[in-house]
């Protein structure tokens, strides 16, 4: 089979030609039907060889961390509903499925993962970026049902980490709130949408080029804004100096999150999804007054279902660019560009 693969560190990744891989016991072979693209890749990429051989990535690594497909063989001993032919989704972050976290369906926020060295698919396991891929367990699959694989892989992340990060702060986002969302990429513009369909705020959109801002007034953005020194002005005109209830960065470099913190309001939460490598200092005097600030990571299984649920009742849309899995290196270029519009889609 085809596969694309980051095969050696500083190197694009190459499109090889690999076995078919065979579901030991427990685990589910699927067929896969779609692959995201996201930022996460091309951070694991552009690790120094230092920093990558110390996580204990594998060389070559399928990538591919947004994953969907037909369920084409079932492992020794897999006790599940499953069928062969049944349509899923893959939730990513996966667990040990033992301890209290995991119990509770969230994976995400595993205690033994790191010791027992379990890795999310294309992030330390092989990924979905093949024509056929291993899930380790078939807990780790939600049913897609008739939802369009390539229109909706990326909400096993894109939708997910956003839906995760915003459920939280929804208890502050009631009528006459502002929320504001800091890049309106991939995880972005669906994040918009998800304020849209769960909260009462009013959505202020940032982002650094018009054509990002174009697509985060057409998935429901209230007020659009150019992130530059300017910014912080803005919006605390547009809250009437009173700043935002919540603010989401989903770039999480030094300059948004200074201007995420600059505009948060009494009692605001301040979330930072992106991973931009910035960071923040916080003290007495650096931000308002009981202002909660998280940095979360992905998502519970459960929020996957809810996330999906959504994009079945209309209320999420993902933008989406396709390429073909001889073309996967051509998505990593365009990203690094970032000359895609919402999120890039690669079609085994």
């Amino acid at each position: 089979m085809k596969a694309l693969r980051y095969v050696a560190v500083g190197q694009a990744p190459e499109v090889v030609d690999i076995p078919i891989p065979k579901p030991g016991p427990g685990q589910v072979l699927l067929k896969v039907t779609a692959a995201g693209v996201c930022h996460s890749d091309d951070y694991v990429m552009n690790l120094p060889e230092k920093d990558y051989l110390e996580q204990s990535y594998p060389l070559p690594l399928t990538l591919g961390h947004e994953g969907a497909g037909i369920v084409h063989e079932l492992g020794e001993g897999v006790d599940s509903t499953l069928k062969v032919g049944d349509a899923v989704a893959v939730y990513g972050p996966w667990g040990c499925g033992r301890c209290h976290n995991c119990s509770m369906g969230m994976e995400n926020y595993c205690t033994n993962a790191a010791a027992e060295g379990i890795r999310p698919p294309g992030l330390g396991s092989q990924g979905s970026m093949a024509e056929y891929m291993i899930v380790d367990n078939a807990r780790h699959l939600v049913p897609l049902g008739d939802l369009d694989p390539v229109q909706n892989v990326s909400l096993t992340d894109a939708g997910l980490t956003p839906y995760h990060a915003i459920k939280r702060s929804l208890p502050k986002l009631g009528a006459g709130t502002f929320a504001v969302v800091i890049g309106t990429g991939g995880l972005g513009h669906v994040g918009i949408q998800i304020l849209k369909a769960l909260s009462g705020a009013t959505v202020i959109a940032l982002d650094v080029n018009d054509e990002k801002l174009k697509l985060a007034t057409h998935v429901g953005a209230d007020h659009v804004l150019i992130s530059d020194a300017s910014a912080a002005d803005k919006i605390r005109e547009l809250t009437g100096g009173l700043g935002a209830n919540a603010v989401f960065d989903f770039v999480g470099a030094n300059p948004t999150m200074a201007l995420a913190q600059s505009v948060a309001a009494l009692d605001s939460d301040v979330t930072v999804v992106g991973i931009g490598g910035g960071a923040m200092t916080i003290g007495f005097g650096t931000i308002a007054y009981d202002a909660a600030v998280r940095v979360p990571y992905w998502g519970s299984r459960s929020e996957l279902i809810e996330v999906l649920d959504l994009a079945r009742a209309g209320k999420i849309n993902v933008e989406v660019q396709t390429y073909s899995l001889s073309d996967g290196p051509k998505a990593y270029e365009d990203l690094a560009a970032n000359s895609i519009r919402g999120r890039a889609v690669i079609v085994p």
